[in-house]
């Protein structure tokens, strides 16, 4: 008997995201691993069912979490080996901020196992519900807190700037689960280069059960140092300036325009025998 692997997303509220194949995939496996967020889901998981494996207990405070995935890839992969049908399901989706599953679905391809992934509602879709952002209105930019302060970005006032676990700003170590006040606060520092002090940013979090409220805290940029802030608080930051229009190209596109229409309007030929 051949294994196989499928990670699959069971979305951010718990009950109500999941898919009717990613649930498929879970009544049908062998085995599940799983990483919920609350014991709630992992309780509503193992009703799915009968062997449904926690990856919880991999994390450990001070233990470096590429040291924890890669540790949870190989538990995982090692039941594909043995010839298993596993599942493993993640909150939200599996593919976002969610590196295990592309590390198992990586290595399984590499061993010729059968792999994939189906996809699941993940925090940045409620968030474009919950908060009523449309990212084709004027754009959205996101970036992992600490990557975007540990590298050069180029950041455009004029569009939404979501920063996502802004609760371990600035942690190279990989072994925290938060940062303090300092670390903050060379993050505000970096984002008033572009933002004004007074600027209002909304701290975010999706529900997890659907009779939770979501969190939508508005507060100024320069508050965020001491705000209170969870492992899955997400920085939204709204545009400060306008969109500015590129006068060069929106003329060699009317010029193609105008070509198009004398082309349009040009009598046809008539060939004569």
């Amino acid at each position: 008997m051949s294994g196989s692997l499928v990670c699959v997303g069971t979305g951010m509220t718990l009950g109500a995201h999941i898919s009717p194949i990613s649930q498929s995939h879970i009544e049908q496996a062998d085995i599940v691993f799983s990483l919920m967020a609350n014991g709630f889901a992992q309780k509503w998981l193992e009703g799915m069912n009968t062997d449904v494996r926690c990856l919880q207990s991999f994390y450990q405070e001070g233990k470096n979490r590429n040291i924890t995935y890669n540790e949870m890839v190989d538990a995982i992969l090692t039941e594909v080996r043995n010839g298993k049908k596993v599942v493993a399901a993640f909150y939200g989706h599996p593919g976002v901020f969610a590196c295990v599953a592309h590390r198992a679905i990586k290595k399984a391809k590499l061993d010729d196992f059968p792999a994939s992934m189906e996809p699941g509602i993940s925090a940045e879709d409620c968030l474009y519900a919950d908060l009523g952002i449309d990212p084709g209105k004027t754009g959205c930019m996101h970036y992992e807190t600490s990557q975007f302060m540990f590298y050069k970005r180029n950041i455009d006032t004029s569009a939404h700037l979501i920063l996502w676990q802004v609760a371990l700003a600035g942690d190279k170590s990989l072994g925290k689960f938060s940062t303090g006040k300092a670390y903050r606060q060379v993050l505000v520092d970096l984002l008033l280069e572009h933002y004004p002090r007074d600027h209002e940013v909304i701290l975010y979090q999706a529900k997890g059960i659907a009779i939770e409220p979501m969190r939508e805290d508005k507060i100024l940029l320069t508050e965020l140092v001491d705000a209170d802030l969870l492992m899955q608080t997400t920085l939204v930051i709204p545009p400060c300036s306008a969109m500015q229009a590129n006068e060069e190209l929106l003329a060699k596109l009317a010029k193609i325009d105008k070509q198009e229409e004398r082309n349009k309007n040009r009598p046809a030929l008539t060939l004569v025998l």
